[in-house]
């Protein structure tokens, strides 16, 4: 967790004030000091804040926004569909909320220099801003970033256009300089992310070992020659159309359980098209029909080398 240095800044300037000026501070009790602690107490909260959003929103990547707007439970599409159009300006907004941190974290020593001395100026500016503007709010942004986001992103707003004069040039510049964060998962991301979600992989994923190999074998397609996805023809199954459905035939093809058996004539690598077994229902074994007098359809025929997604 990443803490702002403006924590140590601000004890800094606050040891530095006081040494300078002398400052005794205002009176405790009067009209004036109730005013400069509620101003300093906003300006903790409004630091808080700023330092919690910049790391939940900015943890929101826009492809999990998206996944959660179409997948997710009803208020995580409903808060992803709010927030989405904030994040899309990711640097703009990153410049607005931590000029907004670095501009209540500058004036907060102003205020407690007006209000205790030395010792305890620092004490209490190392506690507030350390754990309720920066170690708090990050924690909870961390764990609940879409949420929070979502409850503030009326805030964001209304920032964004206080901040625009200096938040969207400096947001240009960074655009230019650095590009969006708009990446989509490359297809070797994705079959890792599919094969930390199986069960075997002892995460708590819910996909089925099939489920994991036919969701891989599918993304490899793009890449798998036909050599690669086809079976040698030494190992499959055919039939020769010289032939006969006999009892033994039958037997062979059910106790294979293809759909389709190839056809040959002659030689076994001469395939000459393709038997579906349905037609094969009204065919009794005791006829012995030929296998020629089937229908046998034709057979695609592509390059080894051919892209087998094609």
């Amino acid at each position: 967790m990443a803490i702002n240095v403006m924590s140590a800044l601000t004890v800094t300037r606050l040891l530095t004030r006081n040494q300078l000026a002398g400052n005794e501070g205002i009176p405790f009790g009067s009209v004036w000091w109730f005013v400069y602690a509620g101003i300093s107490c906003f300006l903790v909260i409004f630091a808080g804040i700023m330092s919690g959003l910049t790391l939940g929103l900015m943890s929101l990547g826009l492809v999990d926004l998206e996944i959660l707007q179409r997948s997710g439970s009803p208020s995580e599409k409903k808060q992803a569909a709010v927030i989405l159009p904030v994040v899309q300006k990711q640097h703009q907004l990153l410049v607005t909320l931590l000029l907004c941190n670095a501009a209540a974290m500058e004036a907060l020593p102003i205020y407690l220099d007006k209000l205790f001395n030395q010792f305890v100026a620092i004490i209490l500016s190392v506690t507030f801003v350390l754990f309720f503007g920066e170690v708090i709010p990050q924690a909870i942004c961390s764990r609940y970033g879409l949420a929070v986001g979502a409850n503030f992103v009326w805030l964001v707003r209304i920032l964004m256009i206080i901040c625009y004069p200096v938040a969207y040039p400096v947001g240009k510049v960074l655009d230019r300089l650095l590009g969006h964060n708009e990446a989509l998962f490359r297809r070797a991301q994705l079959k890792a992310l599919v094969s930390i979600h199986s069960k075997e992989a002892g995460k708590g994923g819910e996909l089925t070992h099939d489920e994991t190999t036919i969701i891989s074998g599918a993304l490899d397609l793009t890449e798998k020659t036909a050599v690669e996805a086809m079976t040698p023809i030494e190992s499959t199954f055919s039939l020769d159309v010289n032939s006969k459905f006999d009892w033994e035939a039958m037997g062979k093809i059910l106790a294979r359980g293809h759909s389709r058996v190839p056809v040959y004539s002659g030689n076994p690598k001469n395939i000459i098209g393709l038997l579906l077994v349905k037609s094969l229902l009204t065919v009794r074994p005791e006829t012995e029909t030929p296998v020629s007098a089937v229908s046998i359809r034709r057979i695609p025929r592509c390059s080894s080398s051919r892209y087998a997604s094609v």
